[in-house]
């Protein structure tokens, strides 16, 4: 599995070049319209708030992934931690193991030869 780094602040940034871009067309295409002044600050008011809208609802849908995604990598953290802990712990068993019977067997080797 492969990782990469996310540049910090990278999903806010993202939003915010998007919300400056769609604000930005949609005034563009409303002045370019051939509309009263009034009915074109009536749509670019329209436009603005459904833009807002659709920030809004993209950073909830995107702070709902970052947080599935943290709960989910701070899981995986704990299985391996454990997983990890119970390793170091059966080899502290398997060590002890052996080094009571190399203890035994210098034992039997130094009476052997008393």
């Amino acid at each position: 599995m492969r990782y990469y780094k996310q540049e910090e602040g990278g999903a806010t940034k993202f939003l915010m070049g998007l919300l400056a871009g769609a604000v930005l067309g949609a005034a563009a295409a409303l002045l370019a319209a051939p509309r009263s002044g009034e009915e074109t600050r009536e749509q670019l008011q329209q436009k603005a708030s459904e833009i807002q809208s659709k920030a809004e609802h993209t950073a909830e849908d995107v702070r709902s992934r970052v947080q599935e995604t943290s709960s989910q990598v701070s899981q995986r953290a704990s299985e391996l931690r454990d997983r990890g802990k119970e390793k170091l712990e059966e080899s502290g068993k398997h060590l002890a193991k052996a080094t009571e019977e190399t203890r035994k067997a210098a034992d039997t080797w130094a009476n052997d030869k008393a």
